[in-house]
């Protein structure tokens, strides 16, 4: 077969959400499997350290894509000539973008559907434009994958979409991720936290991570709790609308929060490690890959009861309701405290985390793209 990927998010040093699932399945599929062909489509300079394999070549379509005029032009012109003029077997979007003219049998992977949700949490032309179109995708689509069973579920009462129409591909999480012993978790802490335990927080700063709420119940957990820990908040602001500043300048305890900004994976692997509980309570998640790599570190997490992530938290997580300051301030106190609930949970997460990887996720992605392409996979995987 050949193969085109829509890899415009594949961005050295800043692979955040999408694109760490497009870099983690694809580096898998494009090694494992060559005999077939593979080409990646950027709308930037090709980055040729994302060529994984000698079975993968890449081809660069202008312009960029970064702006809701530009997604059009890019997928309905330049995207959609390379499929009329290559003819590929399949076209594969890991953003769930798709051009709405091609015979090509297409494979976006819708990852949530926030936009349907909470509109409000994006800038008004990048709604404006999914919510037109994502409908669209879905329907024109040959398949659709999904990162949970709850998107799943999302897309076929929103978009009217048949089951059997949509697989599920779990993400996965990084073997970097890992416990870390004491000498190291102290490392760790004297350079980011003053040598202090911490709660930490990963993702990008966005609206729908709630860090509004997180923010004020740690403000709450320090005022009531007799500790010096803080909270460490990973990652990079994508939108300005929304008001951390003012939260932060009315907190009692706002020199306990640190902001460290994106972190290369490496040293994000050893902050994870080091932390005394993951605090990741967002108001929706197509899946919340934080929470599972906070497993492999043997680290107890305090994760939302909505959307994704009972899914992916099982028993092996205090929940809170993220609409509650007062609900995820008494998560905060029970995991900084209670000594026989993180032994409990972190001995759950050893088997819940083993639900998910990256090398299942590829596999499951690509008895996906085979479906797409009218083909049988003999290798599926079955997630329990």
């Amino acid at each position: 077969m050949r193969i085109a990927v829509n890899t415009r998010l594949l961005i050295p040093g800043r692979l955040d959400g999408i694109g760490r699932f497009t870099y983690e399945t694809l580096m898998r599929i494009t090694q494992r499997h060559g005999e077939h062909q593979f080409v990646f489509l950027f709308d930037r300079k090709i980055p040729h350290e994302f060529l994984f394999s000698p079975n993968v070549t890449a081809a660069r379509l202008l312009p960029p894509a970064r702006r809701p005029w530009l997604f059009r032009l890019w997928l309905d012109y330049s995207v959609a000539h390379f499929l009329r003029r290559t003819k590929p077997d399949v076209f594969l979007s890991p953003d769930g973008f798709l051009p709405l003219r091609t015979a090509t049998p297409c494979l976006p992977v819708i990852h949530d559907l926030n936009f349907e949700h909470y509109p409000e949490d994006l800038p008004p032309a990048i709604t404006k434009f999914y919510k037109t179109y994502f409908p669209q995708f879905a329907k024109n689509a040959e398949r659709i994958a999904t990162v949970s069973e709850f998107s799943k579920q999302d897309i076929v009462k929103q978009y009217k979409i048949a089951p059997g129409k949509i697989d599920v591909v779990y993400n996965g999480a990084s073997e970097g991720f890992r416990a870390l012993n004491e000498t190291e978790i102290a490392d760790v802490r004297k350079k980011y936290a003053q040598g202090t335990p911490y709660f930490l927080f990963v993702g990008s700063l966005h609206p729908r991570k709630n860090l509004v709420r997180l923010l004020q119940a740690f403000d709450q957990f320090r005022a009531k709790q007799n500790s010096n820990a803080k909270l460490l908040i990973v990652g990079q602001r994508y939108w300005s609308s929304f008001d951390l500043e003012q939260t932060i300048s009315n907190m009692k305890h706002k020199d306990e929060v640190i902001f460290t900004g994106r972190l290369a994976p490496e040293e994000l692997h050893r902050v994870m490690g080091a932390a005394r509980a993951l605090a990741y309570v967002p108001y929706f998640e197509g899946f919340g890959i934080p929470i599972v790599e906070a497993m492999r570190c043997n680290v107890p997490v305090l994760t939302a009861n909505v959307s994704s992530m009972p899914e992916v938290g099982g028993e092996a997580v205090r929940y809170a309701d993220p609409f509650s300051v007062d609900s995820i301030t008494e998560g905060l106190l029970a995991l900084d405290s209670d000594e026989t609930l993180r032994q409990q949970l972190l001995a759950k997460a050893k088997l819940q985390r083993e639900k998910f990887s990256w090398d299942k996720s590829a596999e499951l992605l690509w008895n996906s793209i085979l479906k797409t392409a009218g083909e049988t996979g003999s290798d599926s995987v079955t997630i329990h």
